[in-house]
């Protein structure tokens, strides 16, 4: 689907999108990020940015799926964590049938969460030392831990990867060295590239490669309406 095509769908599906919430600054603004043609536009140019989804990334679901949701966060944003309950939810509907794949890439902001960094490297050495399937496990006992805004101690970051059964020493280790910072770095400029502005930033992408970006944190329901008008394209 080329980009003419999406801009009538992005216009439609803009109501869906007006109330997300774009975090930054530390303040919270609604947003509609596809509110007229020419923003459409721009936000499409962006979007045609980012990095395409492989192998190396974090994927639940289907890799083949018909549209796949590509979801850029920052663990300690209040948002994001709403945003992955419903995208939990999502995959829950979706996720059984093949339909539908989930992505999840790093966008700490530290001028806003000093703490978001060190959680992404945290959610990577657990990949790191389990693969795919702790990944996701650690992923998200981080997001049920925090209350958000760098409330989760450091501390705790040994022990939720106990919780999910990993060898502490190796993630200890893992965390200390550094090891992903620059992958967490090269997510982060990849959001910047694909034209985030805040957290959660959400790019979803069709079977034919069509690309529409969202900003800020959306419902279970007005993303099941987006993605329902998607997969009768």
């Amino acid at each position: 689907m080329n980009e003419k095509l999406y801009i009538p769908l992005a216009i439609v599906v803009a109501g869906t999108f007006i109330g997300g919430a774009l975090y930054l600054a530390g303040k919270n603004a609604p947003i509609a990020s596809v509110a007229t043609t020419s923003g459409v536009s721009n936000s499409l140019l962006q979007a045609s940015s980012m990095r395409p989804v492989s192998a190396s990334d974090h994927i639940l679901g289907n890799p083949n799926a018909d549209v796949t949701i590509v979801e850029y966060s920052d663990t300690e944003c209040p948002f994001c964590k709403s945003f992955y309950t419903s995208l939990q939810q999502i995959m829950t509907t979706y996720g059984q049938s093949g339909q539908v794949a989930w992505v999840y890439r790093q966008f700490p902001i530290a001028d806003l969460h000093k703490r978001a960094p060190k959680e992404a490297e945290a959610t990577e050495c657990a990949y790191d030392q389990g693969g795919n399937a702790a990944f996701w496990k650690y992923l998200t006992e981080v997001y049920t831990t925090t209350n958000s805004e760098d409330s989760l101690d450091p501390a705790q970051l040994p022990k939720i990867a106990k919780d999910v059964g990993l060898n502490i020493d190796t993630f200890t280790s893992c965390l200390a060295s550094g090891k992903f910072t620059a992958k967490v770095q090269a997510d982060y400029d990849d959001a910047i590239k694909s034209g985030g502005q805040g957290t959660p930033h959400t790019i979803i992408v069709t079977k034919d490669g069509g690309k529409l970006p969202i900003e800020g944190e959306e419902s279970y329901a007005a993303l099941k309406n987006t993605i329902d008008l998607l997969l009768k394209k």
